[in-house]
């Protein structure tokens, strides 16, 4: 009997010390930075051309119809599901691109999402601001992507 006595008072003990040693999870509540700067899909950036094969293109005054037209059918087939012309979404929504970025910016991010991504700092910080969402390359062509480019002129 005193030997059972013995093992259950060291069990106790040892149980004891493990409590003891064992630190307490404590949760850390790191608050958000607070930050003054506007966000990525708020800043106006038109002097920048970003990266890639496009480097000048000068729109016309008036919006070519027929362009605009094939822009927005492309647009509904391959961009829609991630981009929402009266609202945000998974990305950004394209109505005023073109008072934010310029022509060149725009056909570059269209045309090679990853290149713009990897190397434009306005298209990295677009990337974060979407929750690292990143843009599909649609495998789109010049002619498609100046399409595109032009249906984005009609959203008001």
């Amino acid at each position: 009997m005193a030997a059972v006595l013995l093992l259950s008072c060291g069990e106790k003990k040892e149980k004891h010390k493990i409590q003891i040693f064992q630190k307490p999870k404590v949760e850390k509540k790191v608050a958000a930075p607070v930050s003054n700067e506007v966000p990525a899909s708020k800043r106006i950036t038109l002097d920048n051309k970003g990266v890639g094969k496009v480097k000048n293109l000068k729109l016309e005054p008036t919006i070519d119809n027929k362009m605009a037209t094939r822009g927005a059918e492309i647009f509904k087939t391959n961009c829609t599901a991630c981009h929402k012309t009266n609202k945000r979404f998974i990305g950004p929504n394209p109505t005023g691109i073109l008072k934010r970025r310029s022509p060149e910016w725009v056909m570059n991010m269209i045309l090679d999402p990853k290149l713009m991504t990897e190397e434009d700092q306005c298209a990295k910080d677009l990337l974060v601001e979407f929750n690292g969402a990143a843009m599909a390359n649609q495998n789109l062509t010049e002619e498609q992507a100046r399409d595109i480019l032009e249906y984005f002129r009609t959203l008001k």
